[in-house]
């Protein structure tokens, strides 16, 4: 067993540099050295430079005080050529200055491994974005494309226009719900309508349109809100249409059995100048023309068969072999066009002439890309889904293309699935309670006494781990997002071109900025540094890092977490018996960010680049912005703890809502969509004054001092999971915005905390939600839950030390620090009073180390050395693995019966917190 002591952390990493010379990005993923020194540097999230981007967005961080907000940034490339950019402002400083910036840059700019940013003025596009706003539409114009969206009506497009020539029209979402999940029981359709549109950005690189409404049926009933955002960019003939809908209805009569977007394609040529395109899986592709001259029995010509196989305009009639132009309109016209993925590992292509006659079966594979085009020689539009696989059931429809126009819907939840059915998975099992709880006595009770409201509720607990609660199960208020793009073109294109547009779709590049500028700028706390190497010890934690990564990247393929409400978690447990994840078992299913999963992955990449981090993080936060978070009606604004569904523990927290989850995702993308939830959840606080999230906990006993919180106007909040969370929601708030009174509510809790007698051990406090005012409960005694700093509390406040300052807040969080997994004497000494700890020493190394940095103080560094080795995580046999086959499993998985999701989140921001902590303590030692 490897001993690790601060003698390994320091001592033996005195050789290594904050600052490399070169910093090696993504280890195990690509070879690629992006220069650490010299001005801001954004590169390729997967190295080298993308076939097409399509028109890019990315965020670059920046040091408190260097540049002031109206700053001017140029981009150029490694020839040192200006490339022309798009800025704007996405998080400030205290002082004002820029936090975090936002950039675009156009579809024609250079492709570079990495581009520079630094002060001065953006060098001009050619053909800027151009908007033409007035009270009835927007006018948006490329320099390619002209696209019309109206201010009211059913369509988020009216029409788009290229050379002249108009290719798509009436841009729309459509869909069916029904009353059970039975075949066709009161099906009915529904479409959008506009409610508010809005210009968020007008160039000169990049224009957005944010576009609200609902979906209205056949009956009027006005439900399944949305917002669409379409993304423009200059010198582009794309589009990018991003999705999003909330569910409103109720989950057991409205079940929802188709939901798209779906658009005309003006069709201007002759039917065998027609062409259908579906990317399969990889880079295969299905084409087709829509009345096809090659395998004929008469031959119409080498050329003719050429041009028609490449997608071009065929020779003139004329010039073909009259044994088959006279003979034309014998060959038929397939009209109709279906791609469906109704799992993650099979689709199907079918074709049939028309409507009222039967589908013929095309091919079929694995995993559609998501992409297809219907158009000719004269143009087209090429379409496609993010994650089309992923998200499955999906569907791509092309209908009439024999005709003047085609119909193309892209199939979000496909209509050939069976009916979206979002009811809770059981019936109560008898947990329910027998009477409102409002009517029982709640003084005194203990657990165990046997007419406690939550007795059967908390029972069922110890066995399923599932927190079960009548009512509380419902996805009301759930929300999805899909990503689209919308191609506009003048002829078909190649078939390199769509494969290469096919890859765009599936994983769309991002820059992104380097690590080192990410430390330097400390835009996410001092909890962190770049990876070290420099020991045996340093090298076995970078390897368990890089080794958990990769496996959860395995276990998300071998165990098929995919699907439309799942794709982005991951599990909470393994089932060594059963050789699976915990699927089934109430609290042990869907993970939800327990222990912040997300933050360990998060952290994970931006000090290291690691792309797998990267994109699972990314997966993560896309999913549970969305899913795992309520956006509407009574639980709006929390989330809920995991189970087998992801709405359905009875636990709705704001530890699961917390923006400490997805501000990475925004600020390095610029997202608006994330950024659409992180002011979401700016005032989340508010809800927890109807719903307390710890109602069952000072019931059975614990904090007694706050169970009649019903009589007051008050409310009861935690000063671990709630308070991280809330002081998150605020910071972010306050650095996108510059508003003050975010800073107010900070600080006066800051000062409320500080000034209590137990300071962090003081178990929650009162909170005024409408005030933001926390005040201590009297009479208490000191208490350190274990789940208190696994919500991001311990990296929210080493950001928030540094930015306000308040020196009894910063010495109770240090006192916390210090005493967590000190002795029972220390803590007798300094407290008063003595509990019982639970577990997680090792998690909570990360304390100690904190405080040895904050501190200076040496024994409090080998004190943190030790508690982090205190369950031998770095071993080497840890990175073990079994593979099962055979008739053990159905599929065969690699094995690592230790791994949880919980000690995986906690040992992985442990083990990047506490070695960096205690390395940077060397030069004040």
């Amino acid at each position: 067993m490897l001993k690790l002591t601060r003698r390994d952390f320091v001592k033996k990493t005195s050789l290594a540099t904050s600052v490399l010379p070169f910093a090696s990005i993504g280890r195990d993923q690509f070879s690629l050295a992006i220069p650490s020194e010299g001005p801001t540097k954004v590169y390729w999230l997967e190295g080298g430079s993308p076939e097409i981007h399509g028109g890019k967005a990315f965020g670059v961080p920046w040091p408190m005080g260097l540049h002031p907000e109206g700053t001017e940034f140029t981009l150029r490339a490694t020839n040192g050529n200006q490339v022309p950019l798009q800025t704007w402002t996405t998080a400030t400083w205290p002082d004002g200055s820029l936090k975090w910036t936002g950039h675009a840059i156009a579809p024609d700019a250079p492709s570079d491994e990495y581009y520079e940013i630094t002060t001065g003025a953006p060098l001009p596009h050619a053909t800027p974005v151009h908007v033409e706003n007035t009270t009835q539409r927007l006018l948006i114009d490329t320099g390619v494309l002209q696209c019309i969206i109206p201010r009211d009506g059913n369509s988020l497009i009216s029409s788009i226009r290229r050379k002249e020539k108009t290719i798509l029209e009436g841009g729309h979402l459509c869909g069916f719900r029904q009353d059970s999940p039975d075949p066709g029981s009161g099906r009915e359709s529904f479409t959008s309508v506009l409610e508010h549109v809005r210009l968020e950005q007008s160039g000169p690189i990049r224009a957005v349109v944010k576009i609200t409404g609902y979906h209205e049926t056949e009956e009027g009933r006005r439900w399944l809100p949305f917002t669409a955002r379409l993304y423009f960019y200059a010198g582009s003939d794309d589009i990018r249409l991003t999705h999003t809908f909330v569910f409103d209805g109720d989950e057991y009569r409205d079940f929802i059995s188709a939901l798209g977007v779906r658009f005309n394609v003006v069709m201007h040529d002759e039917c065998y100048d027609r062409h259908i395109r579906f990317a399969g899986q990889e880079r295969g592709l299905w084409a087709e023309a829509v009345q096809g001259l090659t395998g004929l029995r008469r031959d119409p010509g080498m050329e003719v068969r050429e041009a028609q196989t490449a997608g071009k305009k065929v020779p003139a009639i004329e010039t073909w072999s009259k044994r088959v132009s006279t003979r034309l309109h014998w060959i038929p016209t397939w009209s109709d066009y279906s791609l469906s993925q109704p799992n993650a590992n099979g689709f199907l292509i079918k074709k049939r002439t028309r409507s009222g006659h039967a589908w013929i079966k095309a091919d079929q594979g694995g995993r559609a890309q998501g992409l297809g085009y219907v158009g000719g020689a004269s143009g087209g539009v090429a379409f496609g889904i993010r994650d089309f696989w992923k998200l499955h059931p999906t569907q791509l429809d092309i209908r009439n293309a024999a005709s003047n126009k085609a119909e193309v819907t892209m199939w979000i939840w496909s209509p050939e699935a069976p009916p979206m059915d979002i009811r809770f998975y059981h019936d109560g099992l008898g947990q329910e309670m027998e009477g409102p709880l409002d009517e029982v006595d709640i003084q005194g009770i203990e657990s165990s006494v046997p007419d406690h409201p939550y007795e059967k509720q908390l029972d069922a607990l110890e066995v399923t781990y599932e927190d079960y609660e009548e009512g509380f199960g419902s996805p009301h208020g759930i929300a999805r997002s899909t990503d689209i793009r919308l191609k506009i073109v003048d002829s078909t294109p190649s078939r390199e071109e769509l494969s290469n547009l096919a890859t765009a779709i599936s994983l769309p590049r991002q820059l992104v900025p380097r690590p080192v500028d990410m430390l330097s700028a400390k835009v996410f706390g001092t909890m962190w540094d770049l990876p070290k190497r420099t020991s045996q010890n340093l090298i076995q934690i970078e390897d368990q890092i890089d080794w958990l990564i990769q496996y959860y990247k395995k276990q998300v393929e071998q165990h098929h977490w995919f699907g439309f409400w799942d794709y982005g978690d991951v599990m909470h447990t393994y089932d060594s018996d059963r050789h699976m994840w915990r699927y089934d078992i109430g609290g042990y299913a869907w993970d939800n960010s327990e222990l912040s999963t997300d933050l360990m992955l998060w952290y994970t990449y931006i000090r290291s680049g690691n792309v797998d981090a990267f994109r699972l993080a990314e997966a993560m936060n896309r999913h549970n912005r969305d899913v795992d978070i309520y956006h509407l009606g009574r639980f709006v604004g929390l989330g809920t703890r995991h189970n087998v569904q992801h709405w359905g523990c009875s636990a709705k927290q704001l530890r699961v809502s917390t923006c400490a989850n997805r501000r990475f995702h925004y600020y390095l993308t610029t997202d608006e969509r994330t950024g659409d939830v992180l002011q979401e959840v700016a005032e989340a606080d508010k809800t927890i004054a109807s719903l307390d999230a710890h109602r069952k906990v000072y019931r059975m006993g614990r904090n007694p001092e706050f169970a009649a919180a019903s009589d007051t106007d008050l409310c009861r909040i935690s000063s671990g999971t709630d308070y991280g969370a809330v002081l998150s929601n605020w910071l972010t708030a306050w650095e996108r915005t510059g508003e003050s009174k975010y800073r107010e509510w900070i600080e006066n809790s800051m000062r409320t905390i500080g000034q209590s007698e137990y300071g962090f051990f003081t178990d929650a406090f009162w909170f005024d939600p409408e005030t933001k005012q926390m005040t201590a409960p009297e009479g208490i005694k000191p208490s350190a839950p274990h789940l208190k700093i696994m919500f991001g509390l311990p990296e929210i406040l080493s950001e928030v030390i540094e930015l306000i300052k308040v020196p009894e807040f910063e010495a109770a969080w240090l006192k916390y620090c210090r005493l967590w997994n000190a002795s029972e004497e220390q803590m007798k000494e300094e407290l008063g009073e003595t509990f019982r700890k639970p577990g997680f020493v090792s998690a909570h190394s990360r304390l100690t180390a904190y405080a040895s940095f904050k501190m200076n103080d040496s024994i409090l560094a080998d004190r943190a050395a030790e508690e982090f080795n205190s369950r031998n995580w770095i071993d080497g046999n840890k990175r073990e693995t079994v593979q099962v086959t055979g008739p053990d499993v159905l599929n065969s998985v690699d094995e690592a019966r230790w791994v949880s999701t919980n000690d995986t989140a906690q040992w992985g921001l442990s083990a990047i917190q506490t070695s960096a902590l205690i390395s940077k303590s060397l030069t004040e030692f």
